[in-house]
């Protein structure tokens, strides 16, 4: 079983503004530079068969290149307690359209809807109990730019130093 998700690549000034934003927060686990995406779609267990119907499938969606830049940070948090730390990134409708389209290739090869709204962030941190998340970042994040003009189909591997991930496919390729 293969464990895939789509996302966009983020190119080196991003991720290194990114970068710099992380720190401060006791108990945080911070993303790898090599981990650093913005997921248009998590899928999840596939197997070798739905993962070729998938990447054929994505082929299909027609990209239309934009604009994006950093946005403001943020966090989710679950039963009241901060459990990530991200920072959005806009403009929110353009990355919400290629999530829709990523989202309607996906339901033709029987891949069922995503049931939380969709929120366009790059996920930072990760943690039961972030001392200092709250105040979260120190400095402001700067609105690094870059052009959406692709995505890609990864595949997620666990391992005890946190998830590796391996792109399979980039559209346009």
């Amino acid at each position: 079983m293969m464990r895939l998700f789509v996302g966009l690549e983020l190119p080196a000034p991003v991720r290194a503004a990114l970068l710099a934003a992380m720190g401060g927060v006791a108990g945080a686990r911070w993303q790898r530079d090599e981990q650093l995406h913005l997921t248009l779609r998590f899928i999840g267990e596939v197997d070798r068969h739905q993962a070729r119907d998938i990447a054929a499938a994505l082929g299909r969606v027609n990209i239309r290149p934009f604009a994006a830049e950093l946005g403001a940070p943020g966090h989710f948090d679950h039963r009241g307690r901060i459990d990530t730390l991200w920072v959005g990134v806009r403009p929110a409708e353009a990355v919400a359209a290629l999530a829709r389209a990523v989202n309607a290739a996906l339901a033709g090869v029987g891949i069922a809807p995503e049931g939380r709204a969709f929120v366009p962030h790059i996920s930072l941190a990760r943690g039961r109990s972030m001392l200092g998340a709250a105040t979260w970042p120190q400095a402001p994040i700067p609105p690094v730019g870059w052009t959406v003009d692709g995505f890609a189909l990864f595949e997620s591997q666990l391992t005890h130093d946190g998830s590796d991930y391996q792109v399979l496919a980039r559209w346009p390729g």
